[in-house]
């Protein structure tokens, strides 16, 4: 009796196989590259250094460091949007650098592994 669907002798032909075998190694080197993302630092300052800021590659803020100076008890709200300024800053360079190194397994044809970059 015939066997239904799949292909003849029950493997993939030698393209498929090949296909899946890359795929696999690329799905391996990017969870690498994820590894490595979230051991990184970057750091940001706002206020002409005022306030600096280390997040980790995994968008944890690590490091928080404010200059005598900028602690003004008569204007806690220019400290606080100094502090929100690095944040974002540190955070931009965090996606930043994973969308580079995404595209280096993308070919530059955009998009991402939800959750992964």
């Amino acid at each position: 009796m015939a066997k239904r669907g799949g292909f003849p002798g029950g493997g993939m032909p030698g393209n498929m196989a090949n296909l899946m075998k890359q795929a696999q190694k690329m799905q391996r080197q990017m969870e690498e590259q994820a590894k490595e993302m979230e051991t990184k630092e970057f750091t940001a300052t706002a206020g002409g250094g005022a306030v600096e800021v280390t997040v980790s590659g995994a968008r944890k803020l690590v490091k928080l460091s404010l200059a005598e100076e900028a602690v003004d008890p008569d204007d806690v709200e220019m400290l606080e949007d100094m502090i929100v300024a690095a944040v974002n800053e540190a955070l931009e360079k965090v996606e930043t650098e994973s969308a580079s190194a995404m595209s280096k397994f993308t070919g530059g044809m955009g998009g991402g592994i939800p959750g992964l970059f």
